[in-house]
């Protein structure tokens, strides 16, 4: 009884009922010129013209569902009434003819039945209901009430009978219909080899922007929590004889904490929201820039009483701010990593060079007609590229050991990741008896 009059079943039928009434439209339209077609009558006073009628709209069904937005439509109302887990369904909009004509299929299907079912049990419960109060009810006896070769008047009492049949004619009809358009709903409305392809490089785009953020992250945090702790160390070692270095001390723990704080936030809320919009379209907050945070990056990690060296030749122009904004950020943040490797596992000065530099057509400094490190473009299509060295003692690479690292190297991965996004790449290690961490970025043909 469950499967014939459940919950389930009912929401079939009550599915079945809406496609019944959004066929009406085709079949009012569709009567009317069958009507004038054999002369002007009212199909609708004639069985076979309405059979007809009923024909002629199943067409028109069709073409309209070859609609892009049907699909969604269908799935909703499939999803919600069908008892069918919403995982077999397609998402969104029909992105192919194939999707279309399935689509179209299942609103064919979904609107002839429904009008059939519709019909039945428009017409069933009320010839039910005579023929179970007609033994009880004299006056009903009069009117012509006979299905076939079984005359009502003659059999009274056995005119409930045929009502009960009548109503569970209607009930297993329903259920039936319901179950056959449950069956097929996931074949017709699943999605198909385009939609399983869109929906991948969906995720795939979601889990690349998630990736940038869990980096974002990474980098912010970790080099805020080296910075603060050093920053916190020195300034404790020197709390009763240069009260003036403890004071810029925790002056650069309350800036780094409070920018930090703000970035943690943002990203936070990007990855709470999961719809990966962000600044510039990439699904990420606003981010810090060489051109504008880098003396700021500086001063913070030089509290930390580590002496940093900075040497930055931004090129003939001498101005940051012409970086490409996407090569700004990411440098920014392969500086910031590699000052953050050196608090941590550093103990002697930090030497940071950063400096545009044109390389010629052969693919050398310079090129041929080029102008060296410094100079504009070459006159065989150099291009400039952004070079960052840090060096600084050979303690850093003992960083390197086992139990030194607490990142795993996550750090410097990332590093590699953001060089590699725009085509250039980063190398650290032992060079020279110094632990040294380069990273080259092509900036394309000059920098604007």
């Amino acid at each position: 009884m469950e499967r014939l009059l459940g919950a389930r079943a009912r929401l079939r039928w009550v599915h079945q009922i809406l496609g019944g009434a959004l066929l009406m439209p085709y079949f009012l339209l569709t009567q009317v010129a069958v009507g004038a077609a054999v002369g002007g009558v009212n199909a609708l006073n004639s069985l076979p013209l309405s059979l007809a009628s009923y024909a002629a709209a199943l067409p028109l069904v069709a073409v309209t569902g070859l609609f892009r937005l049907v699909r969604p439509m269908s799935v909703a109302a499939a999803r919600a009434l069908c008892g069918v887990p919403g995982e077999r369904f397609a998402e969104g909009a029909a992105r192919s003819w194939a999707a279309r004509g399935r689509a179209s299929a299942w609103w064919t299907l979904h609107l002839g039945v429904g009008a059939l079912v519709s019909g039945i049990s428009l017409a069933v419960p009320p010839m039910a209901g005579v023929l179970l109060a007609l033994p009880f009810v004299t006056a009903l006896r009069d009117l012509p009430v006979g299905l076939g070769p079984f005359d009502a008047q003659a059999h009274p009492y056995v005119a409930p009978l045929l009502g009960i049949a009548l109503l569970a004619g209607l009930v297993l009809c329903a259920a039936g219909a319901g179950a056959v358009l449950a069956r097929l709903a996931p074949v017709l409305l699943g999605p198909t080899a385009a939609d399983r392809l869109a929906a991948a490089e969906e995720r795939a785009a979601d889990l690349a922007v998630r990736n940038r953020l869990a980096r974002e992250l990474h980098d912010a945090v970790g080099h805020a929590l080296s910075a603060v702790t050093l920053q916190a160390s020195a300034a404790r070692r020197v709390l009763d004889s240069d009260p003036g270095f403890v004071r810029e001390a925790l002056a650069a723990i309350e800036d780094t904490t409070r920018r930090t704080v703000g970035e943690l936030d943002a990203v936070l809320g990007l990855l709470r929201e999961g719809d990966g919009a962000g600044a510039g379209g990439t699904g990420l907050p606003a981010a810090p820039t060489l051109a504008a945070d880098l003396d700021g990056l500086l001063a913070r990690s030089r509290a930390s009483g580590i002496p940093i060296t900075a040497r930055q030749d931004p090129g003939p122009a001498g101005d940051w701010g012409r970086l490409p904004a996407i090569a700004s950020r990411e440098a920014y943040r392969i500086v910031q990593e590699g000052l953050s490797n050196a608090l941590r596992h550093g103990t002697g000065p930090v030497d940071l060079r950063i400096l545009v530099r044109v390389r010629g057509g052969q693919g050398e400094p310079g090129g041929q007609g080029g102008q060296g490190e410094r100079g504009g473009q070459g006159e065989r299509g150099g291009y400039e590229e952004l070079e960052i060295t840090m060096t600084n003692d050979p303690a850093a690479a003992a960083g390197a050991a086992p139990g030194a690292r607490t990142t795993g190297g996550r750090g410097l991965q990332g590093a590699a990741e953001r060089a590699a996004l725009l085509g250039g790449q980063v190398e650290a290690g032992p060079h020279e008896g110094r632990w040294r961490l380069r990273a080259v970025l092509p900036l394309g043909e000059g920098v604007r």
